[in-house]
């Protein structure tokens, strides 16, 4: 066609061809200005009625007007060759910039953001892509985006009951855009702009890693992994990928349409966080750091399907009460629940980003402290620290009938904090106020914010609640700016810091529990020097302040892990409780008491209330999980499992909970795997290799059993390693009396999960063991369920 016209466009040279037609470059005489010519394939309209529909289609298209849009100027028909008339655009696509190398990150972002601000623009006219690929995406010389084929695959596609199944057959037609299908497309389910989410997650891997997510050969096997197969992560591919990108990445390709970006504009708000940097500080671990499991830490602010799932579930079935417990716990009139949404920090300063998230996770605390008031955590509320979604759908995500929103700004040594009590449903402030305060005095400052928000909401505070809002103090500067860096990231050191410049900083010795207790309990310091550590801390802020309810709750696991003193302990957990019924980790830590002690009901309704307190957080749905193992619900606790790996396929505690879960279920080959994973994934991780010793040892493989406990023993000389763990690898080679024997060793040292082993399926032999009913004694655990299941035969 080169030198011909089509109407008043002279065809100058032929620039590409695809499924979609054949493209030239041509002059529009009329016009004087170069055009792209898409000559549409012959037939594909077949009759004056389709080039209609089709052209009165494609002028809607044209309306489409975004500058990473490519423009449809024009429709026409000559001598029966049907063509479009489009923006021609200059430059290389995609597809020819990624594979075989992963591109920069700052491009990724940079040319996955104009993608999404094209489709977001695009999804507001209703009007979804359905062929995003590489080789739609043009980018300039100057790196412009331009979207091409917007709405062509619906325009070019045949209405009727074809367009809603396509088949196997169908789908092999596609072969060129088979890999960016998303599962609803080849399902025949309905199709909306989460689709062209998926597709644009499909481009932001390839760029990511330099592969293509769908390597496979024929468009069967594609099919298959588009439906089935969870994509390999992308930072194991590429490991300068930093964890936020690859949450995006991860988020974008769901399998399932509700679980992935509700719109393009989320995804967006996403991607620019991620640009700046903001996340870095918000999301578990860092670039390049070994993922580890999360009890302690800022758990990544995933989607809420799967906590909200759970939620619901346990609701319905009214597990332990739920329902009755709940209602028991609503006050008459006035405000039952409020979610304090992230303080936007005025001073667009990225690296005072701590001090504005430290002050909401401070104001948090202090609203818990309110009795009859529901406050939702701030690793759940961390979510909306920059979102596209509208306060009645945060309060509806969050279920609280309250949204406290505001902004901070420092000037120096000066604070001025700006708050706004909001109603969700129809958005109507009903109270605000601005606070001015030295740094200083910032905590207290807090606390008279939280008097104020609870008188406007109708709440009447009791006098123990007003003594302990007056009680905070002055403290210094310094030592405030440690403590909310250490808020921000989590690192301990922080908090050391702060108490060294202001020994009498109460909150500071609540945070050093915290992470002594987490520590002992994984074995990071041996436990009784890391538990007799968090209960010397935990004193010394009850000893500052007694109203801490987080420091009675910490005084209750240093009981319960350095004492073994259980009367204690649950007299520390219902104090906490009295004192902060709002703080959703130690009623995790209590559900972990009551499990142990088998207080069943009273375990799961614990759950509950830390999960209606932290509904986004997924250490609670692995909570739920660990405790289906120790009830026997093993599908239950891999279906959990499952969705934290494939919510984050870092998650090393998923991965082990999921090894754990195959094995009761004598699967063994895939319990191996994911042990090995977490292997992999947690450096140095004691309790990963001994559920690989294990599985082996109970499947038959001896030789690699001894390799792994010979492992876990050469590691003991460099490293503590729980006796616990190399107990578990003795009894999976069937070694009672080596095990009883390392339990003993368990015992004495105080192994973070000891007080846990009638909990754990790996010991059942042992039940009727003498010497292990004496150890549970010595422990302070009931022996009633293990003599019932000794009468029981179970």
């Amino acid at each position: 066609m080169l030198g011909q016209n089509l109407g008043h466009y002279r065809i100058i040279e032929r620039v590409g061809a695809g499924g979609m037609g054949v493209v030239y470059r041509a002059w529009d005489e009329r016009l004087e200005r170069d055009v792209a010519i898409k000559v549409l394939p012959a037939g594909v309209l077949a009759d004056d009625d389709m080039r209609a529909r089709f052209r009165k289609e494609a002028m809607a298209l044209s309306r489409l007007n975004h500058p990473n849009v490519a423009t449809i100027h024009d429709f026409n028909t000559e001598s029966s060759v049907d063509f479009l008339a489009m923006e021609y655009i200059p430059g290389v696509t995609l597809a020819a910039m990624t594979r075989p190398e992963a591109l920069p990150v700052p491009e990724i972002i940079r040319l996955g953001r104009q993608v999404a601000e094209a489709l977001e623009a695009a999804h507001e006219q209703g009007l979804v892509h359905r062929d995003l690929k590489p080789g739609n995406i043009m980018v300039t010389p100057k790196g412009l985006v331009k979207l091409l084929d917007f709405g062509l695959a619906k325009l070019l596609r045949p209405s009727g009951p074809a367009d809603r199944t396509l088949s196997l057959a169908s789908a092999e037609s596609f072969s060129g855009t088979l890999a960016y299908m998303a599962p609803e497309q080849l399902a025949g389910r309905r199709i909306d702009q989460r689709t062209d989410i998926h597709a644009l997650g499909i481009v932001l891997y390839e760029m990511a890693t330099g592969r293509k997510l769908f390597p496979q050969e024929s468009p069967s096997q594609i099919v298959e992994a588009i439906l089935h197969t969870r994509p390999e992560a992308p930072r194991k591919l590429n490991p300068r990928i930093p964890e936020a990108l690859e949450r995006v990445i991860l988020k974008c390709l769901e399998k399932e349409p509700d679980e992935r970006y509700a719109s393009a504009r989320e995804l967006l708000s996403d991607l620019k966080t991620a640009e700046s940097g903001d996340m870095a500080g918000l999301i578990a671990g860092k670039p390049g750091r070994a993922p580890r499991p999360s009890w302690g830490r800022r758990p990544a602010f995933l989607g809420g399907g799967l906590a909200l799932g759970l939620a619901g579930l346990i609701f319905v079935l009214n597990i332990g009460g739920v329902r009755g417990l709940l209602a028991g716990r609503t006050a008459p009139g006035g405000v039952q629940s409020l979610a304090v949404l992230p303080l936007k920090d005025l001073s667009q300063n990225p690296d005072q980003a701590w001090f504005a998230d430290g002050i909401t996770d401070s104001l948090i605390t202090e609203l818990g402290r309110v009795g009859s008031l529901r406050v939702t955590s701030s690793t759940s509320v961390g979510r909306y620290k920059k979102t596209g979604e509208t306060l009645p759908q945060i309060a509806k995500e969050l279920n609280v009938e309250m949204i406290v929103e505001g902004s901070v700004l420092r000037s120096g040594d000066r604070v001025r904090i700006t708050a706004k009590l909001i109603h969700p449903s129809d958005e109507r402030q009903l109270w605000g106020r601005t606070f001015e305060r030295n740094v200083g005095d910032v905590l207290a400052l807090q606390s008279e914010m939280a008097a104020d928000i609870t008188k406007q909401i109708g709440v009447r505070l009791s006098e123990e609640a007003q003594l302990q809002l007056a009680k905070r103090r002055t403290v210094n500067p310094l030592a405030v700016d440690a403590y909310l860096k250490g808020v921000f990231s989590g690192d301990p050191e922080h908090f050391a810091q702060a108490v060294r410049i202001d020994p009498d900083f109460a909150l500071a010795y609540t945070k050093i529990a915290s992470s002594y207790f987490y520590a002992g309990l994984f074995g990071d310091i041996a436990p009784r020097e890391a538990f007799s550590k968090m209960k010397a801390a935990a004193l010394k802020a009850l000893e500052k302040d007694d109203t801490l309810g987080e420091a009675h709750g910490f005084l209750a696991v240093a009981w319960l892990h350095n004492d073994l003193n259980w009367a204690e302990a649950e007299k520390e957990f219902k104090r906490a409780f009295v004192l902060n019924p709002s703080l959703a980790q130690i009623h995790h830590l209590y559900a972990h008491y009551l499990m142990a002690m088998n207080r069943t009901d009273e375990s799961m309704s614990e759950i509950k209330l830390a999960e209606q307190l932290d509904p986004f957080s997924w250490d609670q749905s692995q909570c739920f999980g660990w405790h289906c193992l120790f009830t026997k619900g093993y599908d239950d606790a891999v279906m959990m499992a499952l969705d934290g790996v494939r919510s984050n396929p870092d998650n090393s505690w998923a991965h082990v909970i999921l090894g754990w879960a195959y094995e009761q279920k004598s699967m063994i080959k895939e319990a191996v795997a994911e042990f090995q994973s977490a292997i992999a994934q947690w450096k140095n991780g004691s309790i990963p290799l001994a559920g690989l010793g294990h599985a082996f040892g109970v499947s038959g493989r001896e030789k690699e059993a001894r390799e792994v406990l010979a492992r876990l023993l050469e590691m003991s000389k460099r490293i503590y390693v729980p006796a616990y763990d190399v107990a578990v690898v003795h009894m999976g080679l069937g070694e009672r009396d080596q095990a009883l024997e390392w339990l003993a060793k368990a015992y004495e040292e105080r192994s973070g999960f000891l007080v846990y082993i009638k909990c754990d399926r790996r010991f059942d032999a042992l039940h009727s063991d003498p010497r292990f009913e004496s150890l549970l004694k010595r422990v302070g655990l009931p022996l009633a369920s293990i003599r019932e299941e000794h009468a029981s035969g179970d």
